[in-house]
C-alpha cells in the first residue's frame, strides 16, 4: 500500500480532480489548504514568527491511500494535470503505508482501501 501526498496549485485542482476521476479505478482522495514557502525562497531574509511573509503562498495538499499497483497511475495523473510549466507547480510523495482502518467498517489494508 502506499500513500500519495501532492502539493498543488489550487488552480490546477479542477484538472487534478478530473484526472483522477478518469482512472479506471478511482481512488478515494482528501484535499487541505496550506500555505507553503517555496524551496529557496527567503534565504535573505530574517522573519520574525508573528510577522507577515511575503514569501508565503496558498497551496493544496492532496492525500490519497491506495494499492500498489494504483500508484503509478494516480503519480501520473496528478503530475500531468497539475503541471503548468511555471516555479511552484508542487511535488508529489509516494511513501509505504503499513497499514490503514476504514473506521466504519473494521477493514484492514487493502480492503479499507
Amino acid at each position: 500500500m502506499k500513500q500519495i501526498t501532492a502539493v498543488i496549485r489550487q488552480q490546477r485542482l479542477e484538472a487534478v480532480e478530473a484526472a483522477l476521476h478518469a482512472l479506471p479505478h478511482l481512488p478515494g482522495f482528501t484535499i487541505l489548504k496550506a500555505t507553503g514557502h517555496p524551496r529557496g525562497h527567503g534565504q535573505d531574509h530574517h522573519f520574525v514568527a508573528d510577522e507577515w511573509n511575503p514569501d508565503a503562498h496558498d497551496a493544496l495538499v492532496l492525500l490519497v491511500l491506495c494499492t500498489d499497483d494504483d500508484a503509478p497511475a494516480i503519480v501520473e495523473a496528478v503530475t500531468k494535470a497539475a503541471h503548468t510549466g511555471q516555479p511552484g507547480d508542487g511535488i508529489v510523495g509516494v511513501a509505504e503505508l503499513a497499514a490503514a482502518v476504514r473506521i466504519r467498517t473494521g477493514e484492514r489494508d487493502a480492503a479499507a482501501l
